[in-house]
């Protein structure tokens, strides 16, 4: 055996067509499918857009690795739509165990940093999602109010399976619910709010050095970060661009 069977691209052009629930994406004509041989079809021509990009810089052999929108796309599909409820029940609970309600019990200066950062956060929480979070100091575990949790868990509900694709990464990469909204809804750049996620990295950073190797994880994380941010504005049904 000379090695492992790669796809090759078979196709001239790849563009976007208008579908009965959205936009999909063909290949000289051709539909595309998911990995499960779903139909490909998106919720907004901005995002179809992306991923016939995606499908056009393919040069002679595919490189799934550099389509990271089609790669949302397919998930979208193939497992949100299906689990939706157990997505949106994994994600809600991380408001019961959010980054942003657990609080160094010293030294001052980062006692203080997190207070100055985080707490605009709760605040805007508490007016625009409707759920007030109370930080507590240290790691131990302390139940969040239950009528907080619950708006949380609806509006992540509410969000469609698209939304949720993308939604999942910017919780799950921040480790903040709050965030996570806080990012799908504007309330700051996606570059802003991930260096919030990273406070206490960073504060550790400033005080014994960088390591390089978890900073190389951390520019990939922020990468997917920021990727997850673009998908959530362009499945939004109105027009990003409004």
């Amino acid at each position: 055996m000379s090695g492992a069977w790669k796809a090759k691209r078979f196709w001239k052009e790849a563009s976007v067509v208008p579908e009965a629930e959205g936009f999909g994406v063909r290949l000289d004509g051709r539909e595309v499918k998911t990995p499960a041989k779903r139909a490909l079809i998106m919720p907004t021509e901005a995002m179809a857009q992306v991923v016939a990009e995606e499908w056009d810089a393919q040069e002679e052999e595919i490189k799934p690795h550099l389509m990271p929108a089609t790669k949302t796309a397919n998930a979208a599909i193939d497992k949100v739509a299906i689990q939706h409820g157990e997505v949106a029940d994994m994600l809600a609970d991380y408001g019961d165990s959010d980054l942003l309600c657990y609080r160094a019990p010293q030294p001052d200066a980062l006692i203080a940093r997190q207070a100055t950062l985080w707490d605009p956060m709760l605040d805007w929480a508490a007016e625009a999602l409707e759920a007030r979070l109370i930080p507590r100091v240290g790691v131990m575990h302390a139940p969040q109010d239950p009528t907080a949790l619950e708006a949380l868990r609806r509006r992540t509900h509410a969000l469609s399976p698209f939304e949720l694709a993308a939604f999942h990464d910017l919780v799950s990469l921040s480790g903040s619910l709050i965030l996570g909204f806080a990012t799908a809804l504007n309330r700051a750049s996606a570059d802003e709010i991930w260096t919030l996620s990273r406070l206490d990295e960073i504060w550790q950073a400033e005080q014994w050095g960088a390591d390089d190797q978890a900073e190389e994880l951390a520019a990939l994380k922020k990468e997917s970060f920021l990727h997850a941010s673009r998908m959530f504005t362009l499945c939004r049904a109105v027009d990003p661009l409004d």
